[in-house]
């Protein structure tokens, strides 16, 4: 955490946020951006049906079709943001008008429907660069599958869903969507930036993921908030004091600065249209009112907010809450116990709904931040049991990654201060690994940065099979840290 920032720090004129200044274009108003985007629309999805289904040998009927068809209208609504332009292609031209109906921005679903339908409309798919996963039926759905991984190593973005459970066409349209999503977000950050440099580079990183980063305006933040209703700050404050579990050290006035700031922040997300919030200078914020409930809240409603001006994480975080509706906890590596096999992540801005913003809320103790020791924070108690995905994309192209289970949900005493609040210690496969293979050999000269090496972004499930295929979509690489 920025302890020490300088006011050149804080305004992001520094030595490490004027990378991010030198080699692109962060937007900084006195006011609220008037560059807002237009009111979200669904994503378009083309699906093409490739080939003829029939009762040949290695040909889907058209009942399989007509079954996977009858998949996609479920799929439609429960995802809410997709629309599926559907049509049938058997060579480069008919694909090409299918794509044009889609329009420019839509990815592309494959359904194999004949023997070696996918090879006759790849290229047309291939050559416009859209993003493809290749919907197969094993065993009638012809032989094209065994070409995805040649036309990937060609440089091509496809992800094989190789099943004959139609529920993974809904999965595949989730993360197909991620790309579309992307281009249209916009982040709103406050310097220093923390991470690998590609992370703050505005240019790269619209360049890459298609994200647009705007910088919140030099002192937006004091006049929002002294402009939020009292009341309002009462009633929020209240809430968080009615539903903890218990609070420990907090007065009731921290409560109440902290709920001025969590509304503070929710202003600054809904003037600026932003879908994701990055901030350096939460240190500096302290005294009016420590944001990290604010934070937790943000993540809650599907909004992703990373502290620390750590930009992987918070790409990592926007990634997959477009491709998971989840949030994930970020949080520091407090270390690895080889003499348990496993993994401590803690921090203290964690999200309470790690399923989703429809999900039970985790129950939490309001507490006093441990190393300032003041303000109020949560200390969310996780489900043990849990199986948890930890996960980081790093230089804008490695995502990292390895899995555990929640063992333990350090409680932490009154008067013994630990580090921060909310701490998971996650069983791994192989603690020994980890410590060896920590970073994976991606990170580069960026291991020695300490809070480029430091983050994780932890999530609900076994997520690796999501972030493989995410991978395939973007151009990624993966790396498993153990």
């Amino acid at each position: 955490m920025c302890t020490h920032c300088t006011r050149r720090q804080i305004l992001g004129v520094g030595a490490v946020s004027g990378i991010a200044l030198a080699t692109g274009h962060l937007a900084a108003k006195s006011e609220a951006s008037n560059a807002t985007p237009a009111a979200a629309s669904k994503v378009r999805i083309c699906v093409v049906i490739a080939g003829n289904p029939g009762e040949r040998s290695w040909c889907p009927s058209e009942a399989e079709i007509t079954a996977a068809r009858m998949r996609l209208e479920k799929a439609e609504k429960n995802l809410g943001n997709v629309e599926f332009v559907i049509g049938q292609a058997n060579n480069t031209e008919q694909t090409a008008q299918l794509l044009t109906a889609a329009g420019p921005d839509a990815p592309v679903l494959v359904i194999s429907a004949d023997i070696f339908g996918p090879k006759s409309v790849m290229p047309e798919i291939f050559k416009q660069r859209r993003p493809a996963a290749l919907f197969h039926l094993p065993v009638v759905g012809g032989h094209d599958w065994c070409l995805v991984k040649p036309w990937r190593e060609e440089g091509n973005r496809i992800t094989l869903f190789n099943t004959t459970d139609y529920n993974e066409l809904e999965r595949a349209a989730a993360l197909l969507r991620v790309v579309p999503l992307l281009r249209r977000s916009r982040v709103l950050v406050s310097p220093p930036f923390k991470g690998t440099p590609e992370s703050y580079a505005p240019d790269m990183v619209k360049e890459r993921l298609g994200v647009e980063i705007v910088q919140i305006a030099d002192g937006r933040y004091d006049r929002i908030m002294e402009k939020i209703d009292a009341a309002d700050v009462e009633a929020e404050a209240k809430v968080w004091l009615d539903e903890a579990k218990s609070i420990v050290e907090p007065a009731r006035e921290d409560v109440v600065k902290a709920a001025r700031a969590s509304l503070t922040l929710n202003q600054l997300i809904a003037e600026n249209r932003a879908d994701g919030l990055c901030v350096g200078t939460c240190m500096s914020w302290l005294n009016r009112g420590f944001p990290c409930l604010g934070f937790s809240r943000l993540n809650d409603r599907g909004i992703p907010a990373a502290c620390d001006g750590d930009m992987d994480c918070l790409l990592t975080m926007l990634i997959f809450q477009h491709a998971l509706n989840r949030a994930g906890f970020l949080g520091n590596a407090a270390g690895v116990d080889a003499s348990k096999n496993a993994f401590h992540l803690s921090h203290c801005s964690a999200p309470l709904r790690m399923e989703g913003p429809e999900s039970p809320r985790a129950p939490y103790l309001l507490r006093r931040h441990a190393e300032v020791r003041g303000g109020a924070v949560t200390e969310v108690h996780y489900r043990i049991g849990q199986k948890v995905t930890f996960t980081k994309l790093v230089h804008l192209d490695t995502l990292l990654m390895f899995t555990g289970k929640i063992i333990e949900v350090p409680k932490v005493p009154k008067g013994k201060e630990r580090g921060c609040r909310t701490e998971i210690v996650a069983e791994v496969n192989d603690a020994e690994k980890l410590l060896a293979n920590w970073g994976g050999g991606a990170l580069g000269a960026s291991a020695k940065d300490y809070y480029a090496s430091l983050h994780r972004v932890a999530y609900y499930g076994d997520q690796t099979r999501a972030i493989r295929h995410v991978a395939h979509l973007i151009g990624l690489k993966v790396v498993e840290e153990v």
